[in-house]
């Protein structure tokens, strides 16, 4: 029986990635403006080498990767700068960021049928000081007994163990009574699969990316509807 269900944040209860994409394109033209010379086909491969790596160790401060890119060209930007660039890209994410239309009212559901709800996600780089994005959507923050920021407060990042077992200890359940849901197949199912959770890989309709080709025992749903079939999902899959 799943007793709770565990979710990310973006791209699994809101839709970022257009503001993603504006965010980068805008660090980019700024990052290229700073380093003047450098051909453009040249930085855009360099800065999207940085940008995985850092990615691939869930680093995600827009502070660091350039801050390392610059460091490759012989160059120390400007630390007010950086911090400027950093805010900027967070706040078109912000303002760019939409709640999926079933996520409300899917939540409600799950919890008027007694399954617990929390959260894991990773703080991505932005200053949360103990807060994450979450927070500026109180319709959805009410929902969950409790919220995980992952690479902050000495809790490593997503996919490794910490946060999914800090969450299971918190909730008091066995990893196999609990779902985790989420939109990174590396970071989410695979990181919730490697304690024992079951996993969902939500890659949701109206999200615009190209998902990674992998096979996996995961169910795979398009929309956080099929949640309130969660039994049935989770037999089907075993």
């Amino acid at each position: 029986m799943i007793k709770a269900i565990v979710f990310d944040f973006g791209q699994t209860l809101v839709d970022s990635a257009d503001g993603f994409r504006a965010a980068e394109k805008e660090l980019q033209q700024k990052a290229h403006a700073a380093l003047a010379g450098v051909p453009r086909g040249e930085f855009l491969y360099l800065y999207r080498q940085t940008r995985s790596a850092f990615h691939f160790r869930s680093i995600f401060s827009r502070r660091e990767i350039i801050r390392e890119l610059f460091r490759q060209y012989g160059l120390t930007p400007e630390p007010a700068v950086l911090e400027q660039w950093e805010t900027d890209y967070w706040k078109r994410i912000k303002a760019m960021t939409r709640v999926f239309p079933e996520t409300e009212a899917v939540l409600a559901e799950l919890l008027a049928r007694g399954v617990r709800l929390a959260l894991i996600t990773n703080a991505q780089g932005q200053k949360t000081e103990g807060r994450h994005r979450l927070g500026d959507y109180p319709e959805l923050e009410r929902f969950f007994e409790t919220i995980i920021v992952a690479g902050e407060g000495g809790i490593p990042a997503k996919p490794d163990p910490a946060p999914f077992l800090l969450c299971l200890e918190r909730l008091g359940i066995a990893p196999p009574e609990t779902v985790y849901v989420g939109d990174d197949w590396r970071i989410d199912v695979r990181g919730a699969q490697a304690v024992g959770m079951r996993a969902v890989w939500l890659r949701h309709r109206l999200v615009k990316r190209n998902w990674p080709s992998v096979e996996t025992s995961a169910p795979v749903i398009d929309s956080l509807e099929s949640l309130v079939d969660i039994e049935r999902i989770v037999k089907e899959a075993t």
